[in-house]
């Protein structure tokens, strides 16, 4: 079988529903390991139907590469549907925590007012540090994060991102 190489810079985002069985995760990213095929951002978790986990994968690839990848999807017997919602309208969002050095008050005033424009939320506010919630498209985030660096990230998460399609269309529906 010929290893598919990913191309950078054509992200996709597919959305897994699979069944919530011991070693179905590691059986889907086992998949993409054996096919060097990389995965930039994994979030799982329960959805509204009991028994049943959702995954949202970001990859990059070209199309007809991600096409054979969601065919080998289909072969992880946990896996019910996948859906790639790369070109569907929907709505893709991630988190991130970020805890900057704020030991200065200009510094403080700055990283609060950028917390105020990307509608970051102050979860703690310490005598050194001041951490952020940011909610939102992976670049926004992005671009919270490259104002943040001047003044120091002392840690930071993210959580990879989440997708749902708009309006009344369900992705991963069976």
């Amino acid at each position: 079988m010929p290893t598919i190489t990913a191309k950078p810079g054509i992200k996709h985002t597919l959305v897994v529903l699979l069944e919530d069985e011991p070693g179905a995760l590691n059986r889907v990213v086992s998949m993409f390991r054996r096919r060097s095929f990389n995965i930039e951002s994994l979030s799982v978790g329960h959805t509204e139907e009991a028994n049943l986990s959702r995954m949202t994968l970001t990859v990059a690839g070209e199309d007809n590469e991600v096409e054979q990848m969601v065919k080998h999807l289909y072969k992880v017997l946990e896996v019910v549907k996948v859906t790639d919602v790369t070109a569907e309208q929907s709505i893709i969002r991630e988190m991130a925590l970020i805890k900057v050095t704020a030991d200065k008050p200009e510094s403080r005033a700055e990283i609060m007012q950028f917390a105020e424009i990307f509608k970051a939320r102050v979860l703690d506010v310490a005598p050194d540090s001041i951490t952020l919630e940011s909610t939102g498209p992976e670049d926004e985030v992005d671009r919270l994060f490259s104002l943040l660096r001047r003044y120091g990230i002392k840690e930071s998460v993210r959580t990879g991102s989440v997708a749902m399609l708009r309006g009344s269309s369900v992705a991963g529906a069976i």
